[in-house]
């Protein structure tokens, strides 16, 4: 390490102002603030220097999401192989699932980053950290037969839409990788809904629907009659295969032990927010409650409202999404009410509108949109309680 402090520190002359490369100066200090911490002090001020920066903070993310990946690089295999109905070792799922995954993530990243760099240069400041995470959570939420071009017309759209006209990292009003999705799935419904889209290079063996997928399309047939309820227990019965994620879906959204890993190195580091975390699923379980007590069909009555936290990308979003301290919540009551009102969208979207069964996209899209909102309601109740305390002498 102290070779390349050293061949860095050779050629940052370069790129500083007056050196030969100095229009690509924001460029070099990624590449080095990305493998050292910043060397930079304050001059003037008081300022309190934390043991953790921000690029060192979204390396965290990416390490808690390694889990969610490596599941998905194996599920991948697993689904193809069992969709023709041939056996594989481990070794053999593996490297199908790698092939298949990896060149949406070096999508992701070359675009997302090239877009960025690009920002940056046109600005004269530094590269935002920020798609550190959003590079590697856009492949996860993208199904595994997404055509590669599409995926990099999402992430651009997602960068430049959703991030850079506010600002960049820091400034988005939405989730950048949320905003990928959402375009995918809109300007390419085909590519992310349907039962051919969510294994890769599926046999005729079994289908490629996702259990989310089936109680969808289950839930109105003959009227939630005992036909769709028992068609729906045979998909939905097996809560397990749900919790490992042995199901076709998302690259990275099928294990919710994997996710819970993920979960845990979050919380434990202190990077996400517990409180909305925890009202996620608070509010996911007491709406499933809800409808499991009035539901007038067989996906209100006969899906447990448990299950409807481990389906889909309910998980996912709780852990990774929701949490993102850009456009989530920033008062501790908010976190609360914020997290509280995406888990109940979310199965209330599910539930409710059979043609969005994957509700949870569009649930925190809604809630980045009213945090702000929340946010200003907490603060002005916590103005008008201190008020009430103040004693005017007249």
């Amino acid at each position: 390490m102290k070779a390349l402090r050293k061949f860095l520190d050779k050629k940052k002359p370069l790129f500083q102002k007056g050196g030969k490369f100095a229009k690509l100066q924001s460029s070099f200090e990624a590449f080095e603030t990305f493998l050292y911490v910043p060397d930079i002090t304050s001059h003037n001020g008081t300022h309190i220097k934390d043991a953790i920066d921000l690029k060192r903070t979204m390396s965290i993310v990416v390490m808690a999401l390694i889990p969610a990946l490596l599941f998905g690089i194996y599920n991948t295999g697993y689904q193809h192989f069992l969709s023709i109905g041939q056996s594989a070792d481990m070794m053999e799922i593996c490297i199908y699932g790698l092939i298949k995954i990896l060149p949406i993530i070096v999508v992701s990243y070359v675009v997302g980053l090239g877009i960025e760099f690009a920002f940056a240069q046109m600005r004269g400041h530094q590269v935002n950290e920020g798609f550190l995470v959003s590079g590697m959570l856009i492949p996860l939420i993208m199904p595994v037969g997404a055509p590669l071009w599409m995926v990099a017309v999402s992430t651009a759209f997602a960068v430049v839409i959703g991030k850079e006209v506010f600002g960049g990292t820091g400034m988005n009003i939405w989730n950048p990788a949320l905003i990928a999705r959402a375009f995918f799935f809109f300007a390419y419904p085909s590519k992310m809904s349907g039962d051919t889209v969510w294994i890769a290079e599926q046999g005729d063996v079994i289908s490629g629907a996702t259990p989310l997928a089936h109680a969808a399309t289950l839930a109105d047939l003959e009227g939630g009659s005992g036909v769709a309820t028992s068609v729906i227990e045979q998909h939905l019965s097996n809560s397990w295969d749900m919790f490992v994620g042995l199901i076709p879906g998302s690259i990275g959204e099928t294990s919710t032990i994997a996710i819970l890993i993920g979960a845990a190195i979050l919380l434990a580091t202190g990077i996400a927010s517990w409180r909305i975390m925890m009202s996620v699923f608070v509010g996911g379980f007491v709406m499933g409650t809800i409808f499991n007590l009035i539901g007038s069909n067989a996906y209100m009555t006969d899906i447990p409202a448990y299950q409807h936290l481990i389906m889909g990308g309910f998980a996912f979003g709780a852990v990774f999404m929701a949490t993102d301290p850009v456009s989530g919540s920033q008062t501790l009551r908010g976190k609360y009410i914020y997290g509280f009102l995406i888990g109940v969208m979310a199965v209330l979207i599910r539930v409710v509108n059979a043609g969005f069964p994957e509700a949870m996209m569009l649930a925190i899209l809604l809630m980045n949109t009213f945090a702000p909102l929340i946010d200003h309601y907490v603060i002005q109740a916590n103005i008008k309680k201190r008020l009430k305390r103040v004693k005017v002498n007249v």
